[in-house]
């Protein structure tokens, strides 16, 4: 009996702290939420110009999503309209990938073919203006409606890079952006297949299915060019690397919820596991692209070649509100096969080789986040316009000539490893039957 009663007092004191402290909880929840509900009448009241109270809330959703992180945000219902557009494959502008790097607006990659890659533009580059509009600051849906427009309008980016005195000033004329999302050719005098894929939308892995499949017969090695990839959907990266993986984890994801832990895995039947492969990277290959590099690359299936990766490893999701509103939230990281990170760190290639000569210590783009606003504050005053060459582009062939080659030092890197996979190890250069 004396247990039993031990027991009920030890029940009641510990509901009485858990209410206690629920208690609390829900007092400084009313505390925050009186506070907000007070800022928001003193705006409503005072700011100078007059605002609705519906858009002194979307404003307060607005800047709550963006100071969480480069990737959350809220969608009103024009930028939710938008955003199912950027998956489809086509739509209208410059064609570049945007994201926020230590607190500025930076290209992760111009599209193939794009008119912002004939302008000049490059991964790495840093948009300190839209047409006369200062970057700093913005979000970046709003920076993609400055540079969405009718085809054949004209905008006009101030441009901030590496080894650049003063910033560069490119007028680039909007188009309708089609996205082909590979290309394969044969390279001269060898058995290799080069892939080209240049985004994760949909349909991206059986279109590269269908090309392996038209080069069975004769590839004896493989290169996957994923440089300047922005990424795209997640499946389109696990299925891609599950083509040239048998079994294992391709990546994880893991977040505060315990659903949002999923681990992706690679299927027995890989036709292509044993062909000798190289992947191509750079400070372009983002998200999707370092999923399946960094896969790649932990199995040992291939050997990465190029430059670190930009380091995008965070997952998003559209949750939805009212009347065609959402949510873009980071709701999880992604890991990759040996449980390291992609976001912030990218995927370093096993071989490094840089597309021209190696940048030195002293001449790399390399400023602090808490110096970063000021700098960007001084280039301001010293917007100079230069213009820029279209670059051409020749991918009519369906073969990459020795000649073409030597125009690229990364593409011929990876051809030479495979020629070496082929003397050293010439067994495994055959298919699985």
């Amino acid at each position: 009996m004396r247990l039993i009663l031990k027991s009920i007092v030890f029940v009641f004191i510990l509901s009485n702290i858990l209410l206690a402290e629920q208690e609390k909880n829900d007092n400084g929840r009313l505390e925050a939420y009186n506070k907000l509900r007070n800022v928001m009448r003193m705006i409503e009241e005072r700011y100078v110009d007059e605002l609705t109270f519906n858009e002194i809330v979307d404003k307060a959703i607005d800047g709550m999503l963006s100071n969480l992180d480069a990737h959350s945000a809220y969608l009103d219902a024009r930028k939710f309209s938008d955003m199912k557009i950027q998956t489809s494959g086509e739509f209208g502008g410059i064609g570049i990938t945007i994201s926020v790097r230590d607190g500025a607006l930076t290209i992760v990659s111009p599209i193939d073919g794009s008119p912002g890659e004939k302008a000049g533009l490059k991964s790495g580059d840093i948009i300190l203006k839209i047409n006369e509009q200062s970057t700093l600051n913005i979000a970046i849906d709003d920076a993609v409606d400055l540079m969405r427009g009718e085809p054949n309008s004209q905008v006009q980016l101030t441009i901030v890079r590496k080894n650049e005195q003063k910033p560069l000033v490119f007028n680039i004329a909007r188009d309708i952006i089609k996205i082909e999302t590979v290309r394969a050719k044969r390279i001269e005098e060898t058995d290799f297949l080069y892939i080209r894929v240049s985004s994760f939308n949909r349909n991206m892995s059986n279109r590269v299915k269908e090309e392996l499949k038209k080069a069975n017969k004769w590839v004896k090695g493989i290169v996957l060019d994923l440089r300047s990839n922005p990424g795209g959907l997640l499946d389109q990266a696990v299925d891609l690397s599950d083509i040239f993986l048998s079994d294992g984890v391709i990546v994880s994801q893991k977040g505060r919820e315990k659903e949002e832990n999923i681990e992706f895995k690679a299927t027995a039947n890989s036709p292509y596991e044993n062909i000798p492969m190289v992947v191509l990277i750079n400070g372009g290959s983002a998200s999707a692209s370092e999923i399946v590099a960094g896969a790649l690359q932990d199995h040992k299936r291939a050997i990465v070649v190029g430059e670190k990766s930009f380091g995008k490893g965070s997952v998003q999701v559209i949750l939805p509100l009212e009347k065609s509103e959402g949510l873009r939230l980071t709701i999880a990281r992604y890991f990759l096969p040996s449980g390291r990170t992609i976001q912030a760190l990218g995927v370093t290639p096993d071989i490094t080789i840089y597309p021209g000569k190696a940048p030195k210590e002293d001449d790399s783009f390399s400023i602090k986040e808490s110096d970063l606003k000021q700098h960007l504050e001084n280039e301001l005053e010293k917007v100079t316009p230069q213009s820029k060459d279209s670059q051409a582009e020749n991918d009519k062939k369906d073969t990459i000539s020795t000649e073409n080659l030597m125009d690229d030092i990364q593409l011929k890197g990876a051809v030479d490893i495979l020629k070496s996979w082929a003397i050293i190890k010439p067994e495994q250069t055959a298919q699985k039957s």
